[in-house]
């Protein structure tokens, strides 16, 4: 059900009498939201649509008005109301025409608005289709600890965390990525590999455009991660690639492969691929990589409803972060790897070397 107060948000935004720092947070809402988006917009035809029609309204009545006056018979009708009644039976027929058409017009306004609003509501839930899912799996998650806790009201229940993500090393330095969404809301984040090390990490860079977050290690006994096995390709993979991905859509790591199956993402996003692996909630931020072990992607998402139909942001665009984020703070060391210890290599050989440097992101909140 539409949120009232959004309604109004959007009246005051259409009507100009938004304050400016309201204004610039609402059109910032809008940036990130392409739902309430398409709902201002569908607002704005209306008012539109209504008010021409309100116009024509007020002229149909004018006019009967003056031919109701016309057709009383007055022998003391003056000479503005003869030239009128002259000029309306002269041109009756092509204002009804002229009125019909504007009628049809803004009829035909309005079935169109809500034409154009089902597919677009249909798409918007297709993509985020994804993220209902974790939401519903962490619910059931926060569901279960209570019930436990309430089994067993002396014996206090621990913080619990939401397996809510994968994030992947891109350099020993201690720096992960993830996707942007997996720890919103969060106060904490823990990282935890299939070894069971465990590490603190708090983020230095986010990109909403791209749903990519950079987390950094910050547990005093982190020590640097070995040398990476793998490297960044910054040139676009060609279709057909075979291409494979690991992550924690449960609490074991999970292997996923598949094939690039086009260059851009849901509804022709180029920064992303289309990929046809099958995917689920808790690989989002997994890294994707073709078989000589290059990552030339992030896993972001999927659409619901077709199977083996999966997103991930291009990682040119990561590495483009990480260009940001070294300009940004000058003096900062990032050390991307610079050599494949995965080409050549089967791919079961391939998985037991990544497999040190993939976490399960834990969020707190």
């Amino acid at each position: 059900m539409f949120d009232h107060r959004i309604y109004e948000q959007i009246e005051r935004y259409l009507a100009g009498s938004m304050p400016a720092e309201e204004k610039a947070a609402f059109e910032a809402l809008l940036h990130s939201d392409p739902r309430l988006a398409d709902q201002v917009q569908e607002h704005r035809q209306v008012l539109h649509a209504m008010k021409h029609y309100g116009q024509r309204q007020q002229l149909r009545h004018k006019l009967n008005s003056i031919h109701t006056e016309m057709e009383g018979g007055s022998q003391s009708v003056n000479s503005e109301l003869r030239a009128w009644k002259v000029f309306f039976k002269k041109h009756a027929q092509t204002m009804a025409v002229a009125a019909s058409v504007s009628l049809l017009s803004v009829f035909g306004t309005l079935w169109s608005v809500q034409q154009i609003k089902k597919p677009v509501q249909q798409q918007t839930a297709r993509y985020v289709e994804l993220r209902r899912e974790v939401e519903k799996i962490k619910k059931e998650q926060r569901a279960i600890i209570n019930g436990i806790a309430s089994a067993d009201a002396a014996t206090p229940a621990p913080r619990s965390a939401r397996f809510s993500g994968t994030g992947f090393a891109i350099s020993p330095d201690g720096y992960i990525v993830t996707s942007s969404h997996v720890i919103q809301g969060a106060d904490s984040i823990l990282i935890e590999n299939k070894a069971g090390l465990k590490y603190k990490v708090t983020e230095v860079h986010r990109n909403i455009d791209y749903d990519l977050t950079i987390l950094k290690v910050e547990d005093p006994a982190f020590a640097g991660f070995s040398k990476l096995p793998y490297t960044f390709k910054t040139t676009a993979s060609d279709l057909g690639e075979r291409v494979y991905t690991l992550g924690f859509p449960r609490e074991d790591i999970v292997f996923g492969e598949g094939s690039l199956s086009s260059a851009s993402g849901f509804e022709g996003d180029t920064t992303s691929y289309q990929i046809s692996i099958p995917l689920n909630p808790g690989n989002s931020g997994g890294p994707l990589l073709d078989d000589k072990g290059n990552v030339i992607g992030v896993i972001n998402g999927k659409q619901a409803g077709q199977e083996g139909a999966a997103f991930a942001v291009k990682s040119s665009y990561l590495l483009q972060m990480v260009k940001e984020m070294k300009e940004r703070e000058s003096g900062l060391s990032v050390s991307l790897p610079q050599q494949n210890n995965l080409s050549g290599a089967s791919r079961t050989q391939q998985l037991k070397k990544l497999q040190d440097y993939i976490f399960v992101v834990k969020v707190y909140n």
